[in-house]
């Protein structure tokens, strides 16, 4: 900054300034003025301004054709991307189906679950009934063959003390009469 000022100072100096008559060839502005429209004359007759130009044209249709294709690279994008959001959607609603259709399922089989166990609660209650009405039957007939078995050998010991030989003799002579009786 302080050399800016510097130089600004020394070309506001009058004593810095050309002496003599501007269009004196010994005039230094004067030279530079026309070297520089030599120069500017030069690079009009070389036709660098319409060079210059096109080079920029032409840059700006590179650059114009890089944003083009850049949009269309975005709208692609977002096309792209709209498409896998709709994608993941669908894969959320079809993940969300099939849990719940697993809850279900799963609640369906607990309750079948449940319904199997109180039938074969039921066939277990049912056929445990059976075995004990069969060892109460066994068990009562046991009784009865043994009871029978004990009065046919009270009664034999009763009547074997209580029977006599003429008593004896009689019976069997009733009983052959009773069969002859039958048999005829």
């Amino acid at each position: 900054m302080r050399t800016l000022t510097v130089l600004i100072t020394f070309a506001a100096t009058p004593a810095l300034a050309a002496k003599g008559p501007f269009l004196s060839l010994a005039n230094t502005d004067f030279i530079v003025l026309i070297a520089f429209l030599l120069f500017v004359g030069v690079l009009v007759y070389l036709k660098v301004p319409s060079l210059l130009g096109g080079m920029l044209d032409k840059r700006a249709d590179g650059i114009r054709a890089e944003l083009d294709e850049a949009k269309a690279l975005r709208e692609e994008a977002q096309t792209v991307l709209a498409s896998y959001e709709r994608k993941q959607k669908d894969v959320a609603e079809q993940s969300k189906r099939i849990v719940e259709h697993a809850k279900e399922e799963a609640r369906i089989a607990a309750e079948q679950a449940k319904e199997d166990l109180a039938a074969s609660m039921v066939r277990r209650i049912a056929a445990a009934e059976d075995q004990i009405a069969s060892a109460q039957a066994k068990v009562v007939k046991e009784v009865r063959d043994e009871a029978v078995t004990v009065a046919v050998a009270a009664a034999r010991d009763l009547i074997a003390r209580q029977m006599t030989a003429t008593a004896a003799n009689k019976l069997i002579d009733d009983s052959i009469t009773a069969v002859e009786s039958k048999l005829h």
